[in-house]
């Protein structure tokens, strides 16, 4: 049976000076701290990184069409030779908040023209079903494991998405407190399969030095 594995790296960090909830906004592009994060996995999966990891056998790279998405994968093709792909499957989740500064002392949540969208956590009631976001984020991934039968994919998406699908994939609930997720900007969820079993889920932070503030939970 082919052993294939697709990696999904959630993009790097976002310059964001106004701190907006930015969701599927476009024009937002990666801090210069993001484009290091970008070049520092690249490095790491083509085997050039400080960690000494080896060359990964990466033949396909596929993106989220936002900026900050395809800023995080432009590297990565180019270590490779390959080029890079657009998929809508892989957008970060819809959200009413969009656009806005989030949390109970900063103006959003204490306008109750925003109460009605608060009242269901468990699907959220605020934007994109989780179990939507999971359906599109597995058909992209199935998509890439084709297109990388016997060697390895790269998709680049958001924390949400990445974080979701891998509750799915484990058998977990998708509701869940963000601020356990294990999704840090940079990181890897890499799926790995033998044939069309799921053998095992692992997570790694290849530029973790760089994170602006080390977590106390992985990937807060």
């Amino acid at each position: 049976m082919a052993s294939t594995t697709v990696h999904l790296l959630r993009h790097g960090e976002v310059h964001n000076p106004d701190g907006v909830l930015y969701g599927r906004l476009p024009n937002f592009r990666l801090s210069d701290r993001g484009q290091a994060m970008a070049e520092r996995v690249a490095g790491h999966l083509a085997g050039t990184g400080p960690q000494g990891a080896p060359r990964r056998d990466v033949v396909h790279v596929v993106a989220s069409p936002l900026q900050r998405a395809q800023e995080t994968a432009t590297p990565i093709a180019a270590a490779f030779g390959l080029a890079l792909g657009a998929d809508a499957r892989l957008l970060e989740a819809a959200n009413h908040f969009e656009g806005l500064t989030f949390g109970v002392g900063d103006g959003s949540l204490r306008r109750p023209a925003h109460w009605r969208y608060l009242w269901n956590p468990l699907r959220p009631s605020w934007g994109e079903p989780y179990r939507e976001q999971v359906a599109r984020m597995l058909a992209a991934v199935a998509d890439a494991r084709v297109a990388a039968e016997g060697h390895e994919a790269v998709i680049v998406s958001h924390q949400l998405p990445i974080w979701v699908t891998r509750q799915a994939l484990e058998g977990r609930r998708l509701w869940h407190d963000p601020r356990r997720r294990e999704c840090s900007v940079a990181s890897l969820t890499s799926l790995h399969w033998d044939g069309d079993r799921l053998t095992g889920i692992t997570y790694s932070e290849p530029a973790v030095d760089l994170l602006p503030v080390k977590p106390t939970v992985a990937g807060a």
